[in-house]
């Protein structure tokens, strides 16, 4: 394949670390190995924008969106358009289908590019529609409707629709979108793997014998609630477990309240934001992880935490089903049902070693190399066929 010169565009960018922007960097890193080009065009924060924009950067600044200040929202900036032309841009890549998407598609019609779009997140989910749209009953109902409609158009203008997983992929199709390609978000398995050593995380926390940990955006979509109900459970019966939970978000102190409410603030820890280079040892100073969401399109987290040879608990819902395979790389639980959450967390602790193998042989079928090949076949083909 010729070398490409390649334009992601994004409505979350750095200092903010989510799947999106994981996703996005490990992309970047990867396409540039080979000799391609990527040209990064994200929204931001104005203190920010100057540090993180380069030559291969262009931070917009962007006003916080309320409910979730990480993201921050840059109202249609067609002087992009610019740089687009400058660096003669072979095609564009929405990571995202708000302001800086739009922007994506507009200028790939009006330049005749072809575009494609990354599907990450299902804004339709009943959490997020509680957690971030209005508080007003028919407000609520009106932007949900419409902008699920909007979200549908968008991506029915893009050539070709890019999700992580199948399960994403059948939903779409079922929404009446087509021309759906799969390419998974892929897992950095050179920084996270077995090797990785956790023991100065464990001494740093004073955490217990045995680690369940969470990593992730701290919001109510993620049903933190369930894997400390869980907690609450097993720790009538056994004092040998510390859960981790790491990352922040909106929902934060309410998680941190609820900790304390329920009594479980000394096996409850909240490490906060934690930096790339430091976060492989957190999982790796842990026995296991735990997903309660039932919103996740993929779920990058739990390929990490199994590169670094740990299983995963999690719902039996949407594309977790894809990743934990009973017996083998975790184990997964009905959608909210804490006590069947206890039950499992308990059964892969007595247990975790055996686990470890089939989960570090999965997460390297999501290395950053194969991903990448699957996300050029999809440029490849869109660019094949762009009659412009």
């Amino acid at each position: 394949m010729d070398k490409l010169n390649i334009a992601f565009y994004s409505d979350t960018y750095l200092p903010a670390v989510d799947g999106v922007v994981t996703s996005m960097l490990n992309f970047k890193k990867e396409l540039e190995r080979r000799g391609h080009k990527v040209l990064i065009v994200a929204s931001g924060d104005p203190k920010y924008s100057k540090k993180y924009s380069n030559k291969d950067v262009l931070v917009v600044p962007g006003i916080s969106f309320k409910p979730y200040p990480q993201y921050k929202l840059a109202f249609f900036p067609y002087h992009t358009a610019i740089n687009i032309q400058k660096e003669d841009i072979d095609i564009l890549h929405a990571q995202t289908p708000f302001f800086m998407g739009f922007t994506a598609l507009t200028i790939a019609r009006i330049l005749k590019l072809p575009i494609v779009g990354s599907f990450h997140t299902f804004i339709n989910d009943k959490k997020v529609l509680e957690a971030y749209y209005p508080k007003n009953k028919f407000l609520k109902s009106i932007t949900s409707k419409y902008l699920w409609k909007y979200t549908k158009f968008f991506y029915r203008k893009c050539d070709i629709t890019i999700v992580p997983t199948k399960t994403v992929q059948e939903f779409l199709n079922k929404e009446g979108l087509q021309n759906i390609e799969i390419v998974p978000n892929s897992v950095d398995t050179s920084k996270f793997n077995p090797k990785v050593d956790g023991s100065r995380i464990r001494e740093k926390l004073k955490l217990k014998k045995k680690v369940v940990l969470y990593v992730g955006r701290i919001s109510k979509e993620k049903r933190l609630e369930v894997m400390l109900k869980a907690a609450k459970i097993l720790s009538k019966k056994r004092d040998d477990i510390s859960y981790l939970i790491v990352g922040h978000g909106p929902a934060l102190e309410q998680y941190k309240a609820l900790v304390a409410k329920m009594g479980l603030s000394n096996v409850v820890k909240f490490a906060g934001f934690v930096s790339d280079e430091e976060l492989p040892m957190y999982y790796a100073a842990s026995d296991m992880f735990c997903m309660p969401s039932t919103f996740e399109t993929q779920g990058i987290v739990t390929l990490e935490a199994m590169a670094c040879g740990k299983p995963v608990v999690g719902a039996d819902y949407l594309a977790l089903k894809e990743v934990i395979k009973n017996g083998k790389t975790g184990e997964k639980f009905k959608p909210g049902d804490y006590l069947s959450c206890a039950r499992k967390i308990e059964k892969v602790l007595n247990s975790s070693e055996k686990y470890k193998r089939n989960a570090v042989a999965l997460a390297n079928e999501f290395s950053i190399p194969k991903a990448t090949d699957k996300l050029l076949d999809v440029y490849n083909k869109v660019l094949q066929k762009a009659i412009y």
